[in-house]
């Protein structure tokens, strides 16, 4: 990755680690979460679609971009330095007229505030910070007078108003549970569903969201939590559940499971039923989940992980890999992650307070201003398994330009 521009120092080489990725995710200007009906996902190739993304003008300015990551934090330095690298990549590709300064912050809310009010100074556009307690105090701050694009939501999100040039855009594990339900919804409507949960905190959120945005679409619901021991499912809750299935059968599944629980549950059940899920059912290349047990399972992931083939993904360097072991899929979102960031920063610079679409690396990207706020929509790639390959949905041969939904 090249390093910013002098004369600032250049930022350590990246040191990457399998570690679980941070909270992150999507909020609109309000700090609500972002309404799931807005965000259908994206059948086909998305990537394939125009966007409402004009070339860059040639405007003669040098524009500079500040990027606060906590690059030396023991919990989140690692996750920061996939952000950095996959920001400096997509900067790599799309240079002109744009300065990088990565800005090492600590994990202190006092330090990032520093840092923060002079790179207030100093840029023009603000990425960052990263962390929730982060973001929290910038956004209760009297700081941002400049577009600063945060990588995290703050708390008690739900009460409080965002500063006006504050941007937050994230992955988010709920968001994507409310766009599958809208999604599932559409393609069996008026159909019940059965939640099926081994109760881990990502889980049960993830649950909680999807029976949110069902009861929204007027569907009917149960949930049934499984227990899990070392991350394998009870064989005797599967055989129950076998049995309940048989007696009265739901119109679909929806699994808030990662992917090799998923696949006992196929193995125990059968694939009778439709079955939904999040990204969590894709553990990544080369971390199982080949073989043809979750053959029709469907679910929603980011076009960097479901098309690594499509010219627009591979225009992008894949991210430095540990000597030893792969990136944790999660870990691989957080570079397509940086690289999306990069490009949304450089749009705001260039048209500000004008909405704009991009085909991301990490889904399809909407942002707009309205009532003195920014809005950010994040619509990701259907997906499917077939003959044990994940693939976008429908599969390729079926789908065609006239029938793919519009950008949100």
């Amino acid at each position: 990755m090249p390093p910013p521009v002098p004369p600032k120092p250049p930022a350590p080489e990246p040191v990457t680690f399998a570690v679980a990725v941070p909270d992150i995710t999507a909020y609109d200007g309000n700090a609500a979460p972002l309404a799931p009906s807005k965000n259908k996902p994206a059948t086909g190739t998305p990537l394939d679609m125009p966007t409402a993304t004009a070339p860059a003008p040639a405007d003669g300015n040098v524009h500079h971009i500040g990027l606060l990551l906590p690059l030396r934090s023991s919990s989140l330095g690692p996750a920061a330095e996939l952000l950095r690298a996959g920001f400096m990549a997509a900067y790599a590709h799309d240079r002109s007229g744009f300065e990088v300064t990565v800005i090492d912050t600590g994990d202190g809310s006092s330090d990032v505030l520093n840092k923060f009010a002079q790179a207030q100074e100093e840029q023009d556009v603000i990425v960052g910070p990263l962390s929730r307690s982060a973001v929290t105090a910038v956004a209760n701050s009297d700081l941002v007078r400049k577009p600063t694009i945060a990588l995290n939501h703050p708390d008690h999100r739900g009460e409080a108003r965002l500063p006006e040039k504050m941007l937050i855009m994230g992955l988010s594990i709920e968001a994507e549970a409310r766009q599958v339900a809208a999604w599932a919804a559409s393609e069996q409507p008026a159909a019940s569903a059965l939640i099926l949960s081994a109760g881990s905190p990502s889980q049960r959120r993830t649950s909680a969201a999807f029976k949110q945005e069902w009861l929204r679409q007027g569907g009917k619901i149960e949930t049934m939590d499984l227990t899990a021991t070392n991350g394998y499912l009870s064989d005797a809750e599967l055989v129950q559940l076998r049995a309940r299935l048989a007696a009265t059968p739901p119109g679909l599944l929806f699994a808030a499971l990662d992917a090799d629980q998923a696949r006992q549950l196929r193995v125990a059940i059968g694939s009778d039923l439709p079955l939904y899920g999040t990204s969590s059912l894709n553990p990544g290349t080369g971390r199982g989940a080949s073989g043809t047990e979750l053959d029709g399972v469907r679910l929603l992931d980011l076009p960097w992980q479901v098309q690594r083939n499509h010219p627009q993904v591979m225009q992008y360097p894949q991210p430095p890999q540990p000597g030893d072991a792969r990136l944790t899929a999660d870990m691989e979102r957080l570079y397509a992650l940086g690289i999306d960031a990069f490009r949304v920063a450089r749009e705001v610079a260039l048209r500000p307070n004008a909405p704009f679409t991009l085909d991301g690396v990490t889904g399809r990207l909407a942002v707009r201003f309205e009532n003195a706020q920014s809005v950010f929509e994040r619509t990701e790639q259907a997906a499917s398994y077939q003959q044990g390959v994940l693939g976008t949905w429908p599969p390729a041969a079926a789908a065609t330009p006239a029938a793919l939904p519009p950008a949100q």
